[in-house]
């Protein structure tokens, strides 16, 4: 069974892949580079009811891969797609139901006030997901997915109270396109904290919410995904460079400025954000033989 992502590569300026340096093993010593396959892209839609029951599909199996990294702890973490049939809802997890054995037509439709009109089984929404993700969804209307969950390696970095430091290639995706919410006011509850968390978030792709976790966002659900399996690993390298570097007395080794911003370009937009999580979310389907789906 061919995965739901396995599309055909697509034309565009903006999907083609940057030549390679001469003396690279197969490459046309005289000519110094060769012509590369274009990256493929989301596949787009003419019916938004098409586009919901394929996107419904994709949320599904976020969850399985948050499932099998572990970012699920008890019933907290939620993953939320705007609706493209009306824009103004949104998609979300029931609360309650553990990741890796959600499915599509598990998935629960949020109104704007915090009503569930559809969707699965159970129909219990979790109050902290409304408030955050209502917020967010409603602040940037760009952003067609958030993902939050309690991942260990997230909230540990979050309780230092600090924006991450630009020690490795990976993390040069979150370059400048991070923030740090340094406040903490318990389980959110109320609406003014989700706005305030909206508010600090910005036009950036990722915040840190301290004593908290992880928040991403995307133009795609596998963006919004893929940008939070990476911050976790950077948070998590960034824990152990500190430790090591500390331990001999010293500090960790940060990328220019200059090579940051140029290597973010290249990592951190939102076509290589969703190329990125596209093999997350082909392993998922092999895995599952596409149960999610149903």
């Amino acid at each position: 069974m061919a995965p739901p992502s396995a599309i055909e590569p697509q034309s565009g300026d903006e999907t083609k892949l940057n030549t390679v340096a001469p003396n690279e093993p197969g490459i046309d010593q005289k000519r110094g580079k060769m012509e590369m396959p274009q990256f493929p892209k989301p596949p787009t839609f003419d019916d938004p009811y098409k586009e919901r029951a394929y996107l419904k599909g994709r949320l599904a199996a976020a969850f399985r891969i948050f499932g099998k990294y572990g970012f699920d702890e008890g019933v907290a973490g939620h993953i939320t797609l705007r609706d493209p049939v009306d824009p103004t809802t949104f998609w979300v997890n029931p609360f309650g139901v553990a990741f890796s054995l959600i499915k599509a037509s598990d998935l629960i439709l949020v109104n704007a006030k915090g009503e569930v009109i559809d969707g699965g089984e159970v129909r219990l929404l979790n109050t902290a997901a409304y408030m955050i993700h209502h917020a967010v969804h409603k602040a940037r209307p760009d952003v067609v997915a958030a993902a939050h969950s309690h991942s260990i390696y997230g909230r540990t970095f979050c309780a230092l109270g600090r924006k991450l430091d630009t020690i490795t290639q990976d993390s040069c995706a979150f370059h400048d396109d991070h923030v740090l919410y340094d406040s903490f006011k318990g389980v959110v509850l109320a609406e003014e904290e989700g706005k305030n968390i909206a508010s600090a978030l910005g036009d950036k792709k990722a915040a840190l919410l301290q004593n908290h976790g992880l928040l991403t966002v995307g133009k795609s659900v596998e963006e919004a995904v893929f940008w939070f399996v990476s911050l976790e690993k950077c948070c998590q390298a960034q824990l152990m460079a500190d430790a090591a570097a500390g331990g001999r007395s010293g500090e960790t080794v940060k990328i220019t400025e200059e090579d940051a911003v140029y290597t973010r370009g290249t990592i951190g937009s939102t076509l290589a954000g969703w190329f990125s999580a596209k093999p997350l979310f082909d392993v998922i389907h092999k895995e599952t033989n596409g149960d999610y789906l149903e």
